[in-house]
């Protein structure tokens, strides 16, 4: 059903199903509404810390970029001498009702596939769960961080925030703008007003901030030692397999690329057993780094992840590098006009 959905959301044209879910879209954006005036009026109340947080997130449901735009933020804040941490709800695992410190070494199905991606991808200390809030207190209590990632959390308004970025899919954009379940919003497409960094996964000169993923190499599942260069992989028939929130990008990217391609969707975070690849043939199988961390225990020979970096646009780092030079002055936090020196919890929501 949620493929279905999704197929819809993103259509050029109205589909009869829209139509009839407009009313619970409706009630969906007065609950929103609702709760997000709630917290603005102190009745909820946000949490805010000393050290500086950044929440990565989605207006829309669905794949937009955001793990790799995480992991190049990351990098990017250690070549500027801070000492990032990560925060995730950990989707695609176990509920972790508490706070969960993830390892290498710890399986997809229990801490999330973009979790593990992203604690191997960046050596930063991430920790996991529901409560974002919780899981701040946790990587403050055990790491030395002095900036903190949170990667989605958008709409996890009791976790306040020095900074919210939005990444949107250019090729889907917004869909046809109708709030769940009619459309892929979450909150009203007016939200991108009130952030301070919309960016464009795939956008043109035209859009102000943008990033871009360059496929570098090819990496065996089983052997992560075993290394070819992207553009030296053979272009013969493969089979392309993502479940990711827009696998046609992925597929995209390779039969630009010169693949030609047998493709395999499945639903964001799903979980492969071996049957999925019960092909029949021993064609080569690439998919992305996503994928990779939940078949590394069935993989064989024809497994094969492909490695992507992100590329931002310079006014991007521009505008990150100047925020970051108004957070020079160590443990303070702007909340509401003011700055504070310690972990306080503020009757109303900035975003």
């Amino acid at each position: 059903m949620k493929c279905d959905l999704t197929n819809i959301w993103y259509r050029k044209t109205w589909h009869i199903l829209t139509i009839l879910l407009l009313p619970l879209s409706g009630l969906f954006g007065c609950c929103v509404a609702l709760r997000r005036f709630l917290y603005r009026i102190g009745l909820f109340k946000t949490y805010h810390t000393s050290v500086p947080v950044i929440v990565v997130g989605n207006l829309t449901v669905g794949g937009t970029g955001k793990t790799p735009f995480v992991m190049w933020l990351a990098d990017f804040l250690k070549q500027q001498g801070y000492r990032p941490g990560i925060i995730s709800r950990g989707v695609g695992g176990k509920k972790q009702i508490l706070p969960h410190r993830v390892k290498h070494d710890d399986a997809a199905t229990s801490v999330g596939d973009e979790a593990l991606l992203l604690a191997r991808n960046t050596d930063c200390p991430l920790v996991i769960c529901v409560d974002r809030v919780k899981a701040l207190r946790e990587l403050l209590k055990t790491t030395t961080c002095n900036i903190v990632i949170s990667d989605d959390g958008l709409q996890h308004y009791r976790l306040g925030r020095d900074m919210e970025v939005v990444m949107i899919d250019s090729e889907r954009g917004l869909g046809n703008q109708c709030l769940l379940p009619a459309g892929p919003l979450r909150e009203s497409a007016s939200r991108l007003s009130t952030v301070d960094m919309v960016v464009k996964h795939g956008g043109s000169d035209r859009d102000q901030y943008t990033m871009s993923l360059i496929p570098t190499e090819c990496v065996s599942v089983i052997n992560p030692e075993r290394k070819l260069p992207f553009q030296s992989f053979p272009r013969d028939m493969i089979h392309a397999v993502a479940g990711i929130g827009h696998p046609q990008r992925f597929f995209s990217s390779l039969k630009k690329a010169g693949f030609t391609i047998i493709t395999h969707a499945f639903r964001d975070h799903h979980a492969y057993q071996p049957r999925d690849f019960d092909f029949a043939d021993s064609l080569a199988i690439l998919m992305t780094e996503k994928d990779a961390v939940k078949c590394a225990a069935f993989a064989d020979e024809r497994y094969w992840t492909v490695r992507v970096v992100a590329k931002v646009n310079d006014a991007l780092k521009q505008e990150i590098l100047a925020r970051l030079s108004a957070w020079s002055q160590p443990n303070e936090y702007k909340a509401n006009g003011v700055r504070v020196a310690n972990d306080v919890e503020y009757g109303d929501f900035c975003g």
